[in-house]
């Protein structure tokens, strides 16, 4: 029986994570390195913007039941839900998952659980059991001594997606990937403490490999679309109507195509793949070759466009990695936008409803100033649709008269 569960990383799904435990009864210690985000979540107040998240974690707070610390402390089970970016060769970086196993494995005991959420290359998890083992000796861990062993280790990646994670979290179907069948149990009687969809249990590997699947599979056909996208610029057509023509074909439902393909886990997930089997990943390789090109695409023809004007300015709508969140990690919006100011495109006139200044790489280019939307269509020569944010869905065909337009979400179509 699971009463006391420490979560190691407080971020987008950890504290999520965290808060649904203990609205659940659950004595939950919440990790995290960064201080501010500790002083803030014993403050009762969530570090960062998603509905529904304030409310859970200033009522788990109020009732004593959610605390965070800098470093783990003793518990039943440990949820380990850490960064894993990649490297610059386009392989996992484990470093956090390192870190975090060296600071749980000291507090551990024998019946202790530790799940590994954070989305991972195939044999992390069992690398995890390993990690551990290391360092506590005296326990047996699942990778050698399977069912027999002291502490379980499982891995049950998150599915939720960024906007509705409050809902989803309880909502989604769950993975649950044990290093042996008795860990992938255990797991799964923790997690069935809050969540409403089914508990789908496997190997660790297998669930490794199921949740970079799903993004993979998401990623491909995004790729579909951005290269038809390119294409049809190329010929000079217009890729929606092309699109929407082909989707009169009854089995056949083509994705709009976009600035390129951001965020925590499309942008990042499949290359865990290329890096687990390299010779083998040809497609998913490409895919991601084709995503990570499309910001170039919209770059080059911005400024080949903006060279008509003597003194352009541009505005360019959204930075965030998709619509209506705040949430600016992998976003080719932001990638654009950049560019666009590394090459003294214009003057970047930059309408982002969710954010109250300029990141820091867009801000020290002394080349771009924050506006709302009004001042932006007044001012442009070029405007460049990144982001379909329902902020941006009343703009007036009026209001684009007489400027290039780049809606590179078929937003305005």
């Amino acid at each position: 029986m699971v009463s006391t569960v420490c979560v190691v990383g407080l971020g987008y799904i950890g504290l999520p994570t965290a808060a649904a435990l203990a609205t659940n009864g659950i004595q939950v210690t919440g990790v995290d390195i960064n201080p501010v985000t500790v002083d803030l979540i014993n403050a009762g107040r969530a570090p960062f913007v998603e509905p529904d998240l304030a409310v859970a974690v200033s009522g788990a707070v109020a009732m004593g039941r959610l605390r965070a610390t800098k470093a783990p402390e003793p518990a039943d089970a440990f949820i380990i839900a850490v960064p894993t970016p990649l490297c610059e060769d386009n392989t996992a970086d484990l470093s956090h998952v390192k870190s975090a196993a060296v600071s749980v494995a000291e507090h551990l005991k024998a019946g202790d659980l530790v799940v590994l959420e954070s989305t991972s290359p195939p044999g992390t998890t069992v690398e995890l059991s390993r990690w551990l083992s290391k360092h506590r000796p005296d326990l047996s861990f699942p990778h050698d001594a399977g069912e027999a062993a002291d502490v379980g280790v499982a891995h049950c990646p998150e599915r939720v997606l960024p906007g509705r994670i409050m809902f989803e979290i309880v909502t989604n179907d769950r993975i649950i990937g044990g290093v042996s069948t008795a860990c992938a149990e255990r797991a799964r009687r923790l997690y069935e403490v809050f969540t409403k969809g089914e508990c789908l249990l496997t190997d660790a590997t297998t669930a490794e490999m199921a949740k970079l699947s799903e993004n993979a599979f998401r990623d491909v056909n995004i790729a579909f679309a951005n290269e038809l996208s390119m294409v049809c610029d190329h010929l000079g057509i217009d890729v929606g109507e092309v699109i929407a023509l082909a989707g009169r074909h009854p089995r056949v439902d083509i994705l709009r195509p976009g600035p390129g393909v951001g965020g925590h886990c499309i942008a990042v997930d499949p290359w865990f793949i290329v890096s687990a089997a390299p010779q083998q990943a040809r497609l998913i390789r490409l895919a991601r070759q084709v995503n990570d090109a499309k910001p170039v695409h919209v770059v080059n023809e911005v400024v080949q466009t903006s060279g008509r004007f003597k003194e352009p300015a541009i505005a360019c709508m959204g930075l965030t990695f998709k619509a209506n969140v705040d949430d600016l990690r992998e976003s080719p919006a932001l990638h654009i936008v950049n560019e666009l100011a590394d090459r003294q495109a214009g003057r970047l006139l930059v309408v982002e409803p969710h954010i109250t200044e300029l990141p820091a790489s867009l801000a020290g280019t002394g080349r771009a100033e924050l506006v709302d939307i009004t001042t932006a269509l007044r001012e442009a020569d070029v405007v460049v649709l990144l982001v379909d944010h329902d902020a941006f869905r009343g703009v007036k065909q009026t209001a684009l008269r007489g400027k290039a337009v780049f809606d590179t979400r078929g937003f305005w179509r």
